[in-house]
């Protein structure tokens, strides 16, 4: 054996690090960072931390879809004006890659526009894909299409929409498109565009547009608990469809937004059915990843939610009992799953600036 192959085969036994790539059935579909990944499909639990994790896993009776991604790092979430990020400022920085100031959306500290990981995808000739249980005009699913100086300016974000040329999107804020203040009625303009509009959860199944415009509620989704049903499921996996139809691949964006809205009530039976909801889709999203073989899956959080911290529970009832530090967001790390080609460049810890430039790395794409 020469120097350098006994050196190479050494330094992987100290580090744990195997020369085969064993994935969830041992076939190499985890771990693998063999080429580039064809898709990537991003999965944001909104103000979802390890509490809310945990306490997801607690209820579900020991365990989530989540312990099936081996590949596990931490974002580190602080914005560029604040130790403690919104949304926005959160969101923009896993698009972009720019830290940037709390309530920005898709632009730097200097409200200067930046591309977003959307915007190179559809440069480079891929479908794209938004899917939020909250409006889509809000903060996180805004940041990857819009560029707003303001979160707060949801009929400036949807006239962004149109100067994109994303192909799917389902969540709420109809009213945003078609009731504004300018009076002008953009979903004539979607229609215009080639859109299929979809104005109820009952049409997602049915739907066979090629491009799909999903407002799909006037203003926000209700909760899961008050009816909402598998709305992200269908959404997410109809987009899939549509999205897996263009050879190039596609780049989709899943938000759980309303993990941090039961954060923001302190409202443990909310957090615990909003976070099942995300994780039952995340178990479909992984089984079609595994099927694939060229997507690569992130399942992270733009910030935690609460200051949730776990007092008891129990596997065997799935009760939890959670104590809050407050009602606002909070400044601690965030977990980073990772799934599929590519998926060992997420672990370690670092900003959440990095999951931009592993994500363009994956891709392929160059930076501007």
């Amino acid at each position: 054996m020469k120097k350098s192959t006994l050196f190479l085969y050494l330094f992987l036994s100290l580090y744990g690090i195997s020369q085969e790539h064993p994935g969830i059935d041992g076939k190499g579909s985890n771990n693998s960072d063999q080429g580039k990944a064809r898709n990537i499909i991003l999965m944001i639990g909104d103000g979802m931390g390890v509490a809310q994790i945990y306490a997801g896993l607690t209820a579900n009776k020991g365990h989530l879809n989540l312990e099936r991604i081996k590949n596990i790092g931490f974002s580190k979430t602080y914005s560029s004006n604040d130790f403690i990020t919104d949304s926005g400022a959160g969101a923009t920085a896993i698009s972009t890659g720019n830290k940037t100031y709390n309530g920005a959306i898709g632009v730097n500290k200097d409200s200067i526009p930046c591309k977003t990981i959307l915007e190179y995808a559809e440069e480079h000739k891929k479908s794209t894909a938004l899917i939020a249980t909250s409006t889509i005009t809000h903060a996180t699913p805004a940041s990857f299409i819009a560029h707003q100086k303001s979160r707060k300016n949801d009929e400036g974000i949807a006239e962004d929409f149109l100067k994109t040329d994303i192909d799917v999107f389902f969540g709420g804020g109809l009213n945003s498109f078609n009731k504004r203040k300018d009076s002008v009625d953009l979903t004539v303009k979607l229609v215009g565009k080639g859109y299929k509009m979809v104005y109820s959860p009952d049409s997602i199944n049915v739907t066979n547009g090629i491009k799909v415009a999903g407002l799909i509620y006037p203003e926000s989704p209700p909760k899961y608990s008050e009816g909402r049903g598998n709305m992200l499921m269908d959404a997410s996996l109809k987009a899939i469809e549509i999205l897996s139809k263009n050879n190039e691949g596609f780049f989709m964006m899943i938000e759980g937004s309303q993990i941090d809205w039961g954060g923001h009530d302190n409202d443990t039976k909310y957090i615990l059915d909003e976070m099942l909801d995300f994780d039952n889709t995340i178990g479909k999203i992984l089984d079609f990843a595994e099927k694939d073989g060229t997507t690569l899956v992130i399942v992270t959080a733009d910030h935690e939610t609460g200051g949730m911290g776990l007092s008891g529970g129990n596997f065997s009832t799935g009760k939890v009992h959670a104590k809050y530090t407050g009602k606002d967001h909070t400044g601690v790390m965030v977990p980073v799953f990772a799934f599929g080609p590519g998926s060992e460049n997420f672990k370690g810890i670092y900003e959440n600036t990095d999951l931009f430039y592993k994500m363009m790395n994956v891709s392929g794409f160059d930076i501007e």
